[in-house]
C-alpha cells in the first residue's frame, strides 16, 4: 500500500511541475497572457511542497522521482501536445520507471 502511495504522489507532483513549466512556455513561446505566470508560480510551489512530503531522504526521492516526471512527461506528450510517443519513449519511460522501483523499493540495511 506505501509503494501505491508512494507513486501516487510522484505522480501527482509531476503534474505539479509540468503545469509550473508549461504556462511559463505557453507566455513566452504561444503568446499567452503573463498572468499564466501566476498560477504557474503556485504550480511551482506545489510541486515544492509535495516533495517535503515524503519520509525518505531527500536525495533517494528526487532521484526515484525522475523516473515518474519521465512517465508523465511523455504523457503529457500525448495528450496536451497531441504527439503519440514512440516505441523508444515507451522502452524510455519503462527503464525510467523500473530505475524508480530499485531505488525507492529496494531492501535497505538498517
Amino acid at each position: 500500500m506505501l509503494e501505491l502511495k508512494t507513486i501516487a504522489l510522484f505522480f501527482v507532483t509531476a503534474i505539479a511541475e509540468i503545469v509550473g513549466c508549461y504556462l511559463p512556455y505557453l507566455w513566452l513561446k504561444e503568446d499567452k497572457s503573463i498572468w499564466l505566470l501566476v498560477p504557474a508560480a503556485l504550480s511551482l510551489a506545489l510541486f515544492a511542497w509535495l516533495l517535503s512530503l515524503h519520509p525518505t531522504a531527500a536525495g533517494r526521492v528526487y532521484a526515484a522521482y525522475g523516473g515518474v516526471y519521465i512517465f508523465v512527461a511523455i504523457l503529457w506528450l500525448w495528450l496536451v501536445d497531441g504527439i503519440r510517443p514512440t516505441v523508444w519513449d515507451v522502452i524510455g519511460v519503462s527503464v525510467a520507471l523500473t530505475g524508480m522501483a530499485i531505488i525507492m523499493f529496494a531492501p535497505r540495511g538498517a
